[in-house]
C-alpha cells in the first residue's frame, strides 16, 4: 500500500488498532472495533469518521455562481450565504459524472464543493474545461490542504457544544459556518452520510487537535472511531448513493430517483436537453430499493429475479444485512414496470432465489422500523 495516499490522521488510526484498507487511491480505516459496533455506536450516541479522501474544489470569482448554475444540476443560485446543497455533474447525456455538495462561503463569491474521492481528478479537469468560458471562474483543488471530519450520531449535537463554538448548537440541517477550535480554522456545516444528527468539519490545517478533542470530549456520550464499513451500511439503511455501485455516467439522475436535485427552471445546464427528453418519456428502468423475506444477505452483483417467470430483470448495486430491521436489505436496477412498492422479486444468492419485496427508501427512519 506504498503508493496509496494518506491522510493526516493515518498515524491515529494506526493506533487505535484500524483494519487499513485499500479505498479509491487512499489508505483509509475499514473497521476499529468492528463494523457492526462502530455502526451501533452512530445509531444510539456517536461514531467519528475521517473522510479526507474526499475531494475539496474550492469555486471562487465573480462568475462562480453561473459556472455553478452551468455545470451542476441543481438551483445553485438558491443558496443563501452559509447554506449546502446536494447537486449532481452531468455529462451531454445526463449520465452522472458525480454527486456532490455545494456549500455557498458567506456573502462572497465562494463555493466549497465536496466530490467523491474516486472523481476528483475527473471533476476537476471537467470543471477546469469548462471553466474556460466563464471569464473570473477560479477553480483550486485544496483536497490536500482541507482535511475533513464527520461527527455522526444522536450525541453529536451534545459533543460539539463542548467546544465552546458560539451559537454551532444553532445550525440547521445543511447549514453551516466558519468557526476556530483549538487554534485551527474550520468550517462546521450540519450535513453527513448516515441519516443521524451530525457535523461535518472542514478542516484549514492539521485536523490532529479536533480528532482529539472530539474523541477526548465524545468520552462520556460513548463516542466510537468509525470506518468505511459502518459508513456503508448506515448510508445503505438510508437508502443513499455511493458513487460507481448505485450512480455512474451509464445512470441518470431520474433513473437513480433523484430527479428532486434536478431543476428543469433553469434556463441551461449540461445535461439538461437530454434529461428533459427522458422525464417526457420516462426511464425504462429505475432504482429500487428491497427487504429480503427470508434469511441471507444481498451483495453487488447478485440477480435480481422476477419473483413469478424467475428471469433475470436487474443486478444488485449495493446490499447488505440491517441490524435495525434484522434482514438484508439492498438497492438495484429493474425494468420501470417492477419497480412500484409491493412489488415481488427474488434475490439470487449463490443460487438460491430468496424471495424480496420492493420498498421505498429510507429503511431506516430514526429508530422506527420500517
Amino acid at each position: 500500500m506504498n503508493d496509496l495516499h494518506q491522510t493526516p490522521l493515518v498515524t491515529y488510526h494506526r493506533a487505535a488498532g484500524a483494519k487499513l484498507v485499500p479505498f479509491a487511491g487512499w489508505e483509509m480505516p475499514l473497521q476499529y472495533s468492528g463494523v457492526v459496533d462502530e455502526y451501533q455506536a452512530v445509531r444510539t450516541c456517536a461514531g467519528l469518521f475521517d473522510v479526507s479522501h474526499m475531494g475539496r474544489i474550492l469555486v471562487g470569482g465573480p462568475s462562480a455562481g453561473r459556472f455553478l448554475q452551468f455545470v451542476t444540476t441543481s438551483n445553485v443560485a438558491a443558496l443563501s450565504p452559509w447554506q449546502a446543497k446536494y447537486s449532481l455533474v452531468c455529462n451531454p447525456d445526463g449520465g452522472i459524472k458525480d454527486d456532490i455538495f455545494v456549500y455557498r462561503i458567506g456573502d462572497s463569491d465562494g463555493y466549497l464543493l465536496c466530490v467523491n474521492a474516486s472523481n476528483r481528478e475527473k471533476i476537476l479537469s471537467w470543471f477546469l474545461d469548462r471553466a474556460r468560458e466563464f471569464s473570473g471562474c477560479l477553480i483550486q483543488d485544496r483536497s490536500r490542504e482541507i482535511a475533513q471530519i464527520a461527527l455522526q450520531g444522536p450525541a453529536s449535537r451534545e459533543i460539539v457544544v463542548t467546544l465552546a463554538v458560539p451559537d454551532v448548537e444553532k445550525l440547521k440541517l445543511r447549514e453551516s459556518q466558519w468557526a476556530t477550535v483549538d487554534g485551527v480554522n474550520c468550517l462546521i456545516a450540519r450535513t453527513g452520510y448516515t441519516g443521524e444528527w451530525g457535523y461535518e468539519f472542514y478542516v484549514f490545517g492539521s485536523p490532529s487537535p479536533l480528532w482529539t478533542a472530539l474523541l477526548e470530549r465524545g468520552r462520556p456520550f460513548g463516542i466510537k472511531p468509525a470506518g468505511l464499513g459502518a459508513r456503508d451500511l448506515l448510508r445503505l439503511e438510508m437508502g443513499y448513493l455511493l458513487y460507481g455501485n448505485d450512480i455512474d455516467e451509464n445512470t441518470t439522475p431520474l433513473e437513480a430517483g433523484v430527479e428532486w436535485a434536478v431543476d428543469f427552471d433553469k434556463e441551461t445546464f449540461i445535461g439538461r436537453e437530454s434529461l428533459w427528453i427522458q422525464k417526457q418519456t420516462g426511464p425504462s428502468r429505475r432504482l429500487v430499493g428491497f427487504e429480503l423475506g427470508e434469511k441471507g444477505v444481498p451483495r453487488r452483483g447478485c440477480p435480481i429475479l422476477d419473483r413469478v417467470a424467475g428471469h433475470v430483470i436487474g443486478r444488485v448495486t449495493s446490499g447488505n444485512f440491517s441490524p435495525l430491521l434484522q434482514k438484508g436489505i439492498g438497492l438495484g436496477y429493474v425494468p420501470a414496470a417492477s419497480a412500484s412498492p409491493g412489488t415481488l422479486l427474488a434475490i439470487d444468492i449463490r443460487g438460491k432465489a430468496i424471495p424480496a419485496i420492493v420498498v421505498k427508501p429510507p429503511f431506516y427512519r430514526k429508530g422506527v422500523r420500517v
